[in-house]
């Protein structure tokens, strides 16, 4: 049955001429199924301590380490813009082996989320909820050291992301985005919002996050080069089977996770379209990474190629395969280009 319905749509030149759906332009964008919309865009944001900073990334042109009396301003282009929310960062004055800022009524993502409800309170507000900023070694947790190897301590770095979480929905969060990749980080995330009486806070879950070569940008950006080791002990193998992204995915969403995650998008266009057949009811996001975005950016500096275009057509893909909304740097551009 299946062969007989595909014949069906198979006809033979000249009669079927299939560039008639490609001669016109107006027939071009009848036709298209794919359309990028700042409205499902998140834009990440580089919140730092100080006053009237605004200090520019050099490995992400066009993107810059905000204070927070800066964060107005930028949130409220950003809502001119209608883009569809921002995902905060925070960088502390001083880090920690515990990461305590991150923790801390009064820490800098807590005063940047206190700053962002108070003047642009329409925008959505995403708050990363992570250690890797917020320590003094750069790893996504509490550090243990076992025969010399330099670990993050699963269990007790979950007690601590509870906490975290809990602070930045106390801080106004609209929704928190765990992104370590640790065992058990939503059920202990969900049950600490639970708990202190966010039954309603969403959670986007970095389900399928990879050790990617792909984030050198935003490690500078965020300022959370690890000291020693690397994350490969919690972040994906990029080598193996997407089969194990399905099983990472049905374990956030049976933890309690509401949205989930791939990241990076370009490479693992693959990993977004098999979970989107898998759960095709679950709200999927992609992570447009910096290295993604600052290749583009690196290569139309040179005149190699078409900033705009190539841009666009990475974004499309990303929702071709799957994405319902994309994490991406590239958010203002794009919201300023639909709107020419």
């Amino acid at each position: 049955m299946e062969s007989e319905n595909r014949k069906q749509f198979v006809g033979m030149f000249p009669t079927t001429r299939m560039r008639r759906l490609r001669y016109l332009p107006a027939v071009r964008s009848l036709v298209q199924e794919v359309q990028i919309s700042p409205s499902k865009l998140i834009l990440p944001l580089f919140v730092c301590s100080g006053t009237k900073v605004r200090k520019p990334i050099a490995s992400m042109p066009g993107h810059a380490q905000l204070s927070i009396d800066q964060l107005g301003d930028e949130l409220s282009e950003v809502q001119a813009l209608r883009i569809g929310g921002v995902m905060l960062f925070g960088i502390p004055s001083e880090k920690d082996a515990r990461g305590s800022d991150s923790m801390c009524s009064d820490g800098i993502i807590q005063q940047a989320l206190h700053k962002a409800k108070e003047t642009a309170p329409d925008v959505l507000v995403i708050s990363d909820v992570c250690f890797c900023e917020y320590t003094d070694h750069g790893q996504c947790g509490i550090v243990s050291e076992t025969g010399g190897y330099t670990d993050v301590d699963n269990d007790a770095t979950c007690e601590l992301l509870a906490r975290q979480a809990l602070s930045h929905a106390n801080a106004g969060a609209d929704m928190v985005a765990p992104s370590g990749m640790i065992d058990g980080m939503v059920e202990s995330i969900r049950k600490g919002l639970d708990q202190g009486g966010y039954e309603h806070l969403p959670i986007l879950s970095y389900a399928a996050k990879y050790a990617s070569s792909f984030y050198g940008p935003f490690r500078d950006a965020a300022e959370s080069i690890p000291v020693a080791g690397n994350r490969k002990s919690h972040q994906m193998d990029p080598a193996v089977s997407a089969d194990q992204a399905i099983r990472e995915v049905a374990l956030d969403l049976a933890e309690g996770a509401d949205m989930i995650m791939i990241k990076p998008a370009l490479a693992y266009l693959d990993v977004i379209a098999k979970v989107k057949n898998q759960f095709p009811g679950v709200p999927l996001a992609a992570y447009n990474v910096s290295g993604e975005y600052s290749m583009v950016r690196a290569a139309a500096e040179q005149g190699w190629i078409d900033q705009r275009a190539a841009t666009l057509e990475m974004l499309v893909a990303m929702h071709r395969a799957g994405a319902q909304m994309i994490v991406t740097y590239a958010a203002k551009d794009v919201a300023r280009w639909n709107a020419e």
